[in-house]
This record gives C-alpha cells, structure tokens and sequence, in this order.
C-alpha cells in the first residue's frame, strides 16, 4: 500500500510541475506581450488558458481518487492537501496571464510611451521571480526559497500602489490618457495578485514539508 500511495503522489507531483511550467510560460509571455505590445503573443497567452484549466481539472480528479482510494495519512495527506490548493492557484495566475494578455490586446492603438513606466517593468521583474521561485521550491521542497517569495510580496503591494497613484495624477492632467491608465491600472492589479498566489504556493510548501501554517505570520521557519 505505501508503495502505491508513493507512486500515485509521484504521478501528481509531475502533473502539477507540468502545469506550473505552462502557468510559469504564460505568465512571461503575457508581460512580455504587454510591456512590448505584441499582439501575437498576447493571443497565444489568450489561447492556451484551456490547456491550463483542463490541466486542473485532471489534477484534481487524481486527488480525488488518490484521497478516497489509498486513504493517505500523515505527510502524504499534508501532500495532497496542499497540491489541491496550489493546483487552484496556479490556475487563477493562468486566468490572470490572461488578463495582462487582454491589456496588451487592448492597447494595440497606443503609443508604448502611454504605457511605458519604470514601476510596471520593476513589478513584472520581482512578480515573475516569485513565481519562479514558489515553482522551484516546489520542486525540491526548498522552506528557505519559499520564505524568500514571501519576503518579496510587500514590494509588489508598494508598487502597485505607487502605479495606481501615478496614473490617477496622470489621468488628471491629460483625460485623453484615460483608457491607457485603465489598461495600466489592469495590468498592475493581476502582477498583484500572481504575487499574492505565488505566496500562497510558498506557504503550501512550507506546510507540506514542516506541518507549520504561517499564513499571516512573519518571520522565519
């Protein structure tokens, strides 16, 4: 039985690397696609979001099956647990690659200086690296990387809202500005929030691997 059970959580532990890489994929492209106005790559993000969500739906019906067919206690329990709330995480970034994909696509009839700001491509620099670290930590259960995502999330929080100052004084001085800042606006709130879920993915490694919730806690572990 143990042996089983070790190699059920194999088979989702690669089912959900493989839809954080896709996640992971998406999620740069869509940046890019916004901060270079790439139309093309901007509906590319656009069109594999079913691919993302068909990969969720598979790893939650091997959840399931694992959890009422092999009965895992213990670690492998903490495991599944915590898969089933990464799994859902990295599905909400997918949807918010599309957003900022959305934002590029409704930019095309601007000029890249109405959306050009040095905050935007700072906050997509430190977002993508904390996703990219909650997805390495993943994968060799590193506490010490995923407390370094955690440490980051209050940067991202001060920069969007420093962008959302920005824009509204730009809005007040030139109302012909005002569907770019919208688009800008948009774009800094979902680099926000994969932030936010890419701490949520550090704190489910940091349960699996240690038992400890810090949700809401500072500080080492």
């Amino acid at each position: 039985m143990e042996l089983r059970i070790g190699k059920e959580i194999e088979h989702i532990h690669d089912m959900v690397l493989s839809m954080a890489t896709l996640t992971e994929e998406s999620v740069k492209k869509a940046v890019n696609a916004f901060l270079k106005l790439d139309m093309a790559l901007a509906h590319e993000v656009v069109g594999r979001d079913g691919e993302i969500n068909e990969k969720e739906l598979e790893i939650d019906k091997e959840l399931f099956e694992c959890l009422a067919l092999k009965a895992p206690v213990a670690r492998d329990l903490r495991f599944l647990f915590s898969i089933g709330k990464i799994n859902k995480d990295l599905e909400r970034i997918g949807d918010h690659a599309v957003n900022i994909a959305q934002a590029a696509i409704n930019c095309a009839g601007f000029g890249s200086q109405q959306i050009s700001r040095p905050e935007i491509k700072l906050m997509t620099d430190i977002t993508c690296k904390m996703l990219s670290d909650a997805i390495n930590s993943f994968i060799t259960s590193d506490t010490k990387l995923a407390l370094v995502v955690l440490d980051h999330d209050d940067q991202v929080d001060e920069l969007n809202r420093a962008i959302n100052r920005q824009v509204i004084a730009t809005v007040k001085q030139d109302t012909t500005s005002v569907e770019a800042a919208l688009e800008l606006l948009r774009v800094s709130k979902n680099l926000e929030r994969i932030a936010d879920l890419s701490t949520n993915i550090s704190e489910d490694i940091i349960f699996h691997a240690q038992a400890k919730d810090i949700k809401h806690r500072k500080g080492s572990v």
